[in-house]
């Protein structure tokens, strides 16, 4: 794979770039108004999840033309096909403010092709292969509307625009968060129905960074969104995109200066959205993963090469870091916090720094045999299950420091 970082316009092959990079590059070439941006490889963005300052370097070079602030999009291979689609599994990260946002903003995004619920989606579709995630960077519209818009009715199939809009960023349409103005217009750009939803909050950007929600002013929250104006534009994009992309597209767009956006364009498929999380810095893993059990008696060279397969992430207190029953995507090594650990709803036991968890479901690629919540803010390491098996595979000492935490953890259930 060629390593590399390219403008929006010029990503062509799906196999570097991702479907979302290319459908977007092609987009711009052919006059569509896509916002600018850059695509980049799925090796440069694994070398930035891992630090690798060079990669970094390539990045905010090529991101000065860019107007800051940024929105940063997964653009997995495989990502958004007809028959599967990841839409609102891998992460969106809205306002990046400045360089120093951009490294943290891409490790997010390359973890979360790599979470228990897309590697539990891949192996359902039949796509159990490592993942390639490719990223888009674009410079963030700060839009008066946006939502989302299908060139034939998702429910019934009918040969109908049917569009989705509300006030401020559309990942308050996307996120479920409003009951969204609906329309509907025929193929020769009728409208054939227009219903007013209750739009009470707006997702906007700020200026520190992230986005925030707030609340929409009482006389707009039932007042429609889009003008006939409006919607005759929309029309006309609709009609665009299928000749430039086919039928059937579900269409992201968003207004903003009076303009209207194309912001993505993909095959029309039903997916369930997630809620972003915050990114952290980063840390050198090497001193806590050496003092793992897990790696008792591997070199310092060897833990270095170990240590630099993983790569950090980041977990909020209250929140699910692993779910009982889950098929399994990543080994954790806790660097800072503490999580809680149940079993069938009962607590069992709590995990600090220097402790690890998820290692037995990548074994056997069953599902996972607790939960996993931060107790605290937690910073882990992780290795995915990618990293995991040929590691284990390779490295007779390692494969025997498993076998035996797992022959105890045999003994200490049957004593139970």
């Amino acid at each position: 794979m060629t390593s590399t970082v390219v403008p929006l316009e010029e990503a062509r092959e799906e196999s570097l770039f991702g479907a979302k990079a290319v459908g977007l590059g092609e987009a711009m070439r052919a006059g569509l108004p896509v916002p600018p941006g850059l695509a980049l490889t799925g090796d440069v963005t694994e070398a930035i999840a891992a630090d690798d300052p060079d990669a970094l370097a390539r990045l905010v070079e090529a991101a000065q033309p860019l107007t800051y602030p940024l929105a940063v999009r997964s653009s997995a291979v495989d990502e958004d096909g007809a028959a599967a689609s990841f839409a609102g599994q891998h992460l969106t990260l809205l306002n990046v403010t400045s360089t120093e946002g951009l490294g943290p903003a891409i490790r997010e995004i390359w973890w979360s092709a790599n979470t228990d619920s897309v590697i539990s989606y891949r192996k359902r579709v039949g796509l159990f292969t490592r993942p390639s995630v490719g990223v888009v960077v674009q410079s963030l519209l700060d839009p008066e509307v946006a939502g989302v818009m299908f060139t034939q009715n998702p429910v019934t199939g009918a040969d109908e625009r049917v569009i989705e809009a509300s006030w401020g960023l559309g990942e308050v349409v996307v996120a479920a968060r409003v009951i969204p103005d609906n329309f509907r217009l025929s193929r020769s750009g009728e409208v054939l129905g227009r219903h007013a939803g209750v739009k009470e909050v707006a997702i906007r950007p700020v200026a520190t960074g992230g986005t925030v929600e707030e609340a929409v002013a009482p006389e707009r929250v039932e007042a429609l969104c889009l003008d006939d104006q409006a919607l005759e534009a929309l029309g006309l994009l609709a009609a665009r995109c299928e000749e430039v992309y086919g039928p059937g597209r579900d269409i992201e767009w968003a207004y903003a200066d009076g303009t209207l956006y194309l912001l993505q364009c993909r095959a029309v498929t039903h997916a369930a959205p997630t809620r972003p999380r915050p990114v952290s810095a980063s840390a050198a893993p090497s001193e806590v993963i050496g003092a793992v059990p897990l790696f008792a008696g591997l070199s310092e060279a060897e833990v270095d090469r170990v240590a630099r397969l993983f790569k950090e992430r980041e977990f909020v207190a209250g929140e699910t870091i692993i779910k009982e029953g889950v098929g399994a995507a990543a080994f954790f090594v806790i660097l800072s916090g503490e999580v809680a650990v149940s079993v069938h709803g009962k607590p069992t036991s709590t995990l600090t720094r220097g402790d690890y968890f998820g290692e037995v479901a990548l074994i056997d690629e069953g599902a996972r045999s607790a939960t996993i919540t931060a107790a605290t803010d937690v910073v882990c390491q992780g290795l995915t299950y990618w990293e995991f098996r040929p590691l284990v595979q390779s490295n007779a000492t390692i494969a025997w420091n498993l076998l035996q935490t797992l022959a105890r953890r045999l003994r200490s259930a049957e004593r139970e």
